[in-house]
């Protein structure tokens, strides 16, 4: 007969008490950590129903087994039915409520940084890099969070040597996280007049935003230089001397930011691309003096591995690392991204297992 997993029991136990104690704390909105408070009882409030259940099963359990002891066939039987049952289902609650147990990764809280840079193909490449950020675009849209433009490159052609921008929203990263490498798009170009097939690259990098707290950069390690953006024909960066880059001296990278019109509002988003790139190093280096095998390593970001295929003339997609290959080509670059999310996420969930 079916026991019960002794962790899993415990944790059940623990987590109504938390929840009980927080309903507690939510009588009080006036309490400090109110808004906290209240966040973390939404998101508990996801796990009750199948905590409530798992208890309720092993109850239930507990009560059939002890008529297993009764002399009435017919009670017997209909005790030996339920455990049966029973025996099904509290594995797959049990299963359910490990991953609950699972400790969450700070990051997947996270907003993102994205970045794409047209790679081999060039103008071709450069097209590619629009079509990827318009798929993101609507992605991000359908999830509720919000897309704001950091700084681009853009083409005669109207596609973009590179384009960064944020994704604004509670738990972006955890969606985000595995689209960093590189993407690969198979078609006829619109200036190919002889109908050949090219293969172009473009690189995707998403990083997780950091905080002032992640990663602390003194004032003078920073090089800003203010200057006169460059855009299409018409648009307000050709008036204005708000651009703004910052040069983080030590390491040498480079941000640069010229979207908005004040030089205030450009110099807090290429801060904010700054703070997230050299968070994203200092965790890299990290992560190598532990583990000098990085290839097997969840979400590490390797730019350098293809991880997915766009084919015009099939009208499929493949995503290499799992292989995974869905014939909706127009749905997946309109922002449908779930079904290769979801495959990635449940794929890497269990390889950490």
């Amino acid at each position: 007969m079916i026991t019960p997993n002794e962790s899993v029991l415990r944790y059940a136990a623990e987590f109504l008490n938390k929840y009980d104690e927080l309903e507690a704390a939510l009588a009080h909105p006036d309490h400090p950590d109110y808004l906290e408070n209240l966040r973390i009882y939404g998101e508990a409030s996801e796990q009750l129903s199948t905590v409530k259940e798992y208890n309720e099963a092993v109850r239930t359990l507990g009560e059939a087994s002890e008529l297993l002891k009764s002399e009435d066939a017919e009670m017997k039987q209909l005790a030996e039915e339920e455990i049966e049952e029973l025996s099904l289902l509290i594995p797959s609650l049990e299963k359910t409520i490990r991953h609950y147990m699972t400790p969450v990764d700070e990051r997947d809280l996270r907003s993102v940084i994205m970045e794409i840079r047209a790679g081999a193909g060039g103008e071709e490449a450069a097209l590619f890099a629009g079509d990827l950020y318009r798929m993101y675009m609507g992605y991000a849209q359908a999830k509720g969070f919000e897309v704001t433009p950091v700084d681009s490159s853009e083409t005669e052609l109207g596609g973009y040597k590179e384009i960064i921008f944020a994704v604004k929203g509670r738990k972006a990263y955890s969606k985000l996280k595995f689209e960093s490498g590189v993407h690969r798009v198979q078609r006829v170009p619109a200036t190919e007049s002889g109908g050949r097939i090219h293969t172009s690259t473009c690189t995707v990098a998403v990083l997780p935003e950091a905080t002032p707290k992640d990663v602390v950069i003194s004032p003078n390690d920073l090089r800003i230089d203010r200057y006169r953006a460059s855009g299409a024909g018409g648009q307000h960066v050709n008036r204005t001397d708000s651009a703004i880059r910052i040069t983080h001296i030590p390491t040498g990278l480079v941000v640069q930011c010229q979207d908005e019109r004040s030089q205030i509002a450009n110099k807090e988003k290429a801060m904010a691309v700054l703070q997230s790139r050299l968070w994203d190093m200092t965790r890299k280096m990290e992560k190598n003096e532990l583990d000098s095998d990085r290839k097997n390593q969840v979400g590490s970001g390797e730019r350098s591995e293809k991880i997915r295929t766009y084919n015009y003339h099939q009208g499929r997609v493949t995503d290499h690392r799992i292989g995974l290959t869905l014939y909706k080509l127009d749905s997946i670059l309109s922002g449908d991204l779930d079904e290769i999310i979801d495959a990635l996420t449940a794929f890497y969930a269990k390889e950490e297992q």
